[in-house]
């Protein structure tokens, strides 16, 4: 059975936990497959909101199995607080969540380090959520971390002390202030409640798993344009979060790759610095930020605002070979009544399509002008019962991207979603 992909194709915060919700149904598996708690996944249904970092978006299906890939970075503080707070009996969440042996762990020190580090930049800040994400990513990248599977080593408090002191001889170099002791008792705290759930070699369950006919989702955190290699470097995060990362996060071949599910919002939204050409620094990106509660899941900064990129998704929908696309706030646009997108570029007063390899380069977007709607669309549940302003607007995306609109978003609700 093919493994299918979803994953957000513009700076995050697309809405991709709704829609693995609103998913899970006909998966039996939801498996994550990189980045850490610097992800918010929202989720609303009963008049409930629930912001998940680290635990699929699956985890509310009593039936489906969650997986916590190889490729995530996982804080213990960070998970155990995620558990206590989702309402369900442990021995319900031990019985649906399984956590990868090779998982890297994210260390309190790799908090005050990425803390230290941004603290360094100054004014050239690139806005982490200062989880400790990038020294992680690090250290495993330069052979030098502590994975989950380590936990049940006998000697495991000597490996984490040789780390710890290895980050506090770096941390000397920094005049930066920091408080290491209360944190840590409850990493540990969180470690001990991790040696409860299912600890094992995921690679080999979900191929088998895959390969004995069970619908496997892959969810994927952040988005295409902060992807370390393809995203705005260095405005990134410190994973690959396009559908190659899927492959490398739970260790499947990329032949087993069926669908790819992109999401994005019907406009653009950033958080941190980093470039953002069609950025609305005026009341109407004001009113997108008010109207769609744009502010960040994880961290609570506002986002910033602006039209919608057909460039960079089509960049996006090429890197990650996109077979079906999923549009999410098209409410939030109900009442503008014009809407734009950005369709080129004016570079060194050419026009140009292809995303730039320059971040500081001066350019100016080019844009096409669509007539908006006014009528609230929240509890409409047909496409053909959308505003025909609406359905003009997501005929135009697909024209421009050449790829189908399979899913529209009206509202945050799980039951608010449109499938065509």
């Amino acid at each position: 059975m093919k493994i299918d992909v979803l994953l957000g194709l513009q700076w995050g915060d697309e809405g991709k936990g709704k829609i693995v919700d609103a998913l899970s149904p006909v998966y039996d598996v939801i498996a994550r497959f990189q980045g850490g708690p610097n992800a918010g996944h929202s989720l609303e249904f009963n008049n409930v909101k629930h912001v998940l970092h680290l635990i699929p978006s699956g985890i509310f299906h009593p039936d489906k199995l969650n997986v916590i890939g190889n490729g995530v970075v996982l804080d213990p503080a960070v998970f155990k607080s995620e558990i206590e707070n989702l309402g369900i009996p442990l021995e319900e969440l031990i019985k649906r969540l399984v956590i990868s042996t090779r998982a890297n762990l994210i260390l309190p020190t790799h908090r005050i380090l990425d803390a230290a580090f941004e603290h360094q930049k100054g004014n050239l800040k690139i806005g982490s959520t200062l989880k400790g994400i990038g020294p992680a990513y690090t250290d495993k990248a330069s052979r030098n971390g502590l994975r989950v599977g380590d936990i049940m080593r006998s000697n495991f408090r000597s490996l984490f002390d040789m780390h710890v002191a290895d980050h506090l001889s770096l941390l000397r170099n920094f005049s930066f202030e920091f408080e290491i002791k209360e944190y840590e008792k409850g990493w540990f705290e969180g470690l001990e409640l991790m040696k409860k759930f299912r600890i094992e070699n995921t690679e080999y369950l979900l191929n088998n798993l895959s390969s004995g006919g069970k619908k496997i989702l892959a969810e994927g955190a952040q988005g295409t344009m902060l992807d370390l290699d393809f995203g705005s470097y260095p405005f990134v995060t410190s994973s690959t979060t396009i559908s190659a990362g899927a492959c490398t996060g739970l260790g499947i071949s990329p032949r087993k790759i069926g669908e790819v599910f992109g999401i994005f919002k019907a406009y653009c939204t950033r958080v941190g610095s980093g470039p953002f050409p069609t950025e609305l620094k005026d009341a109407t990106g004001e009113l997108m930020r008010k109207k769609g509660s744009e502010y960040g899941a994880t961290t609570g900064r506002p986002r910033r605002c602006g039209w919608l990129d057909i460039p960079a998704l089509k960049y996006a929908i090429m890197i990650n070979d996109v077979t079906r696309l999923f549009m999410m706030k098209s409410d939030i646009l109900s009442g503008f009544r014009t809407i734009k997108a950005c369709t080129s570029y004016i570079f060194e007063g050419k026009q140009q399509t292809d995303m730039l390899f320059d971040n500081n380069a001066d350019i100016d977007p080019v844009y096409t002008e669509l007539e908006g709607w006014d009528e609230d669309i929240s509890m409409i549940r047909e496409f053909n019962a959308l505003p025909e302003n609406l359905r003009n607007y997501i005929e135009f995306i697909e024209t421009c991207t050449g790829i189908p609109i399979g899913l529209v978003s009206v509202g945050p609700d799980r039951n608010s979603t449109i499938f065509r």
